[in-house]
């Protein structure tokens, strides 16, 4: 089966693979929905809802309770990763760390 593009599915196609995701990530850990709904500070109906894809609405704010209760959190930083220097930002660094071409002494 070929997979689709990412641009080519809708915002509760997204919400439902990361629901089944992290259900494989929370299986893997070994931890009940109930463990990770008390560790991460909400319902378990929350958390089922997001496995299941019942759930289009989940917030960020549960979203990232729900990584940091499973040891994961630091995956979200791939969602926006650090940005590379532009290049005028490089410009501007070389041009202020530029060694200078000639030195003069005063008489």
């Amino acid at each position: 089966m070929m997979q689709t593009s990412i641009y080519e599915r809708s915002n509760p196609e997204l919400v439902m693979e990361l629901g089944r995701s992290f259900r494989d990530y929370r299986l893997q850990c070994r931890m009940t929905q109930r463990e990770v709904a008390e560790n991460a500070g909400v319902s378990v109906f929350t958390v089922r809802a997001f496995e299941t894809g019942k759930s289009m609405n989940i917030t960020m704010c549960n979203f990232f309770s729900l990584l940091r209760a499973i040891g994961c959190l630091q995956e979200a930083e791939a969602l926006l990763p650090e940005l590379p220097p532009t290049p005028e930002m490089v410009r501007e660094w070389q041009e202020k760390n530029a060694k200078p071409k000639r030195i003069r002494h005063g008489k």
